[in-house]
């Protein structure tokens, strides 16, 4: 995929309306410091478009980016860390839910886990979740950096085991350092959303 452009079109908050849009959407979800900005600024191609934040957390809304006027890359609250009250996790969830349920362009959703580590409750939960909401989330393991090349396969099979993924689930391993994984993720970006 060559960016030619990138617009953060629309911010969605707790009260907002869903934007309805004509183009196919990916969207992203994941734990607050899972490296989700860094892995959507590596795909647009930017430093720092999705905005870094040392305090996990920080995306509370949902940003639909448009990507060259084909598509839009959708960034999902993250979960898990944030220093806020159940009260706010709550809507943020409901939030979640309503984009699965009202979206009607969404192609894919991606799930970005941390291959360093077991896989979280949250992040478990976030899976069945998705699952549940009739999708069959592509698993991207992030910080593939981190780690030996060596250990790599041990990994994967440690997220796929502790998520008990659906057989055939595609798992991506990625590095926003390196880059790697980032051409299998727009290709497969690509194939889902039928463009090119």
């Amino acid at each position: 995929m060559v960016i030619k452009s990138i617009n953060l079109e629309t911010v969605c908050g707790i009260t907002s309306s869903l934007p309805e849009n004509d183009k196919p959407e990916v969207a992203f979800a994941g734990k607050s410091n899972v490296g989700k900005s860094s892995l959507i600024n590596a795909l647009m191609n930017r430093k720092s478009y999705a905005r870094i934040s040392a305090t996990p957390g920080k995306t509370q809304t949902i940003n639909f980016y448009n990507i060259n006027d084909a598509l839009y890359l959708v960034d999902l609250p993250g979960y898990g860390y944030a220093k806020v009250s159940e009260k706010e996790k709550v809507q943020w969830g409901k939030m979640i839910e309503r984009y699965l349920h009202g979206s009607g362009q969404l192609r894919a959703v991606f799930l970005l886990i941390d291959i360093r580590h077991e896989p979280s409750a949250n992040d478990k939960m976030m899976y069945k979740w998705i699952v549940d909401q009739g999708y069959e989330p592509v698993i991207i393991a992030t910080k593939l950096d981190k780690i030996k090349r060596s250990q790599v396969q041990k990994h994967v099979k440690m997220l796929k085991e502790g998520l008990a993924l659906v057989p055939g689930t595609r798992v991506i391993p990625f590095s926003s350092v390196t880059k790697q994984g980032r051409d299998e993720i727009w290709e497969f970006i690509e194939t889902e959303s039928e463009i090119n």
